[in-house]
């Protein structure tokens, strides 16, 4: 579905990304590991097109997306959970879903308010509030379904749990899962290793910019001189 080909990135003049390789299957939930700073979520943001590969290319079912804006990458099918969030401050719950709302690439409508408020019950209560007004978690899970409001074909988390405490991310976790059963191909940005391990298919660790170790969950799980080298674990 995604394949990522040597791709080189750049703030300005300085490159974080080198040769920068990956590969996400049909259905697959692939996670992209590595300490801060390493260019993982440059990767997604190069994925986008946010910030454009200078070298390399990117393809999405097939579709070179190298030198794509980013709402025509979008419109083909790929949602993106942002870090950060950047949920409308000023917007309530339900109009931050609802303005993004498309029935996806292929005229898919598996997502629409009924099912979001089925996968995110806490949403559905804080529906009425304001994007400024409900907890960080909630706007973690706000921001995961308004990535899913665009019936994507292809899912992009950025630091899915970050600073969430730990009854929210079991929530966020839920989630994923739910949506792996459904089919639903990811890519995930973390560092609960176990989590991922549990969900994920295969792995990517980056450093400095470019892949140093890939590979299945039983394999990471397997090589503590990965984790230990790469992720300080």
């Amino acid at each position: 579905m995604l394949q990522v080909n040597a791709i080189d990135s750049f703030y300005g003049q300085s490159q974080v990304l080198f040769n920068m390789s990956l590969t996400v299957k049909e259905g697959e939930v692939v996670t992209l590991m590595g300490r801060n700073g390493m260019g993982k979520t440059t990767t997604i943001r190069s994925i986008m097109g946010l910030v454009p590969a200078r070298q390399g290319s990117i393809q999405f079912k097939s579709k070179d997306i190298t030198s794509l804006s980013p709402y025509r990458i979008a419109r083909l099918g790929i949602g993106l959970v942002p870090e950060g969030r950047l949920i409308s401050p000023n917007l309530s719950v339900e109009e931050n879903l609802v303005a993004t709302a498309n029935a996806g690439p292929n005229g898919n409508e598996r997502w629409n308010l009924k099912s979001i408020w089925e996968l995110f019950p806490k949403l559905s209560e804080r529906k009425n509030s304001m994007g400024n007004k409900i907890s960080g978690g909630e706007q973690q899970m706000l921001a995961i379904a308004r990535a899913l409001m665009t019936n994507p074909d292809l899912l992009l988390l950025d630091e899915a749990t970050e600073g969430l405490a730990p009854l929210i991310r079991q929530e966020i976790w839920r989630c994923l899962r739910n949506l792996k059963e459904e089919g639903q191909s990811i890519l995930v940005i973390d560092k609960n290793i176990q989590a991922l391990t549990d969900i994920a298919d295969r792995h990517y660790i980056i450093e400095k910019g470019t892949v140093v170790w890939e590979g299945t969950s039983r394999n990471l799980l397997e090589d503590d001189t990965a984790k230990q080298q790469y992720l300080g674990i």
